[in-house]
């Protein structure tokens, strides 16, 4: 199984963190290629960094050396999701999208906790475009950027022991550690959290194999089926080619 995981930022570092993260859970047949975005934000941390990041994700998809298995979008968030999976031939799993629904599989509601105090609403509008709202118990941001939390990770355990203290509090049966950067921190933090705490990139490359073992075929109609071919102007060549139609995983 090949799994194509996007970082749609361009910091490489951290493209290599969730590589790490994720190929301590995959399967030993599993190969783990990571893809950084070629232009936009070092960190996405606002709405104008995120819009940004949906395309550096259908760029790095685009020009990625297939086929692949499945795709999952590291970044918590996950711009682009939806486009990815109306053009990518097999399943596209975003950490987002993955860890609020493995969260309603453990509790009633859930908290997410994260880094960089604009995502609060950012997220809030995700969850509600899930159609999740009413499971969402609370978001903790703190001070430190997911970026901050990548580089100093010990100095960032206790600050974020606390936020998700807070989101037990204000009623989360789980918690979901949200961000690339806060990837393999679930583990160091599980004794001093009384509820389970979700990591967003082993939520989204386990969900991506256990979807591949699936074997679904991709939809042939609705609003996820191959759209039609588009002509484009200034877009990177691989991409202007999956949008006028040419084939690929």
């Amino acid at each position: 199984m090949r799994l194509l995981l996007i970082n749609p930022n361009t910091t490489a570092a951290m493209t290599d963190k969730v590589v790490a993260t994720a190929r301590a859970v995959v399967a030993a047949d599993t190969e783990l290629i990571g893809a950084t975005g070629r232009f936009g934000a070092a960190y996405v941390a606002c709405r104008a960094a995120y819009a940004i990041a949906g395309h550096a994700a259908l760029d790095a998809w685009a020009a990625a050396s297939g086929p692949f298995d499945a795709i999952v979008l590291a970044c918590f968030g996950d711009p682009g999701l939806d486009a990815l999976r109306e053009l990518a031939p097999v399943p596209v799993v975003g950490m987002a999208d993955a860890a609020v629904h493995a969260a309603c599989q453990l509790g009633g509601r859930f908290g997410i906790v994260t880094g960089g105090e604009r995502w609060e609403a950012m997220l809030r509008e995700f969850v509600g475009a899930r159609g999740l709202a009413d499971r969402l118990a609370d978001i903790q941001t703190v001070a430190p950027t997911g970026a901050d939390i990548a580089r100093d990770p010990e100095g960032s355990l206790s600050i974020l022991a606390e936020a998700c203290a807070q989101a037990v509090a204000n009623g989360a049966d789980v918690v979901i550690l949200g961000g690339a950067g806060l990837a393999g921190l679930a583990a160091r933090l599980a004794d001093r959290v009384r509820v389970p705490l979700i990591d967003g990139v082993i939520a989204a490359v386990v969900q991506a194999e256990a979807l591949v073992r699936l074997g679904v075929a991709r939809s042939r109609a609705g609003s996820f089926s191959p759209p039609p071919a588009v002509e484009s102007i200034g877009l990177s060549p691989s991409l202007a080619a999956r949008l006028a139609g040419q084939s690929g995983a």
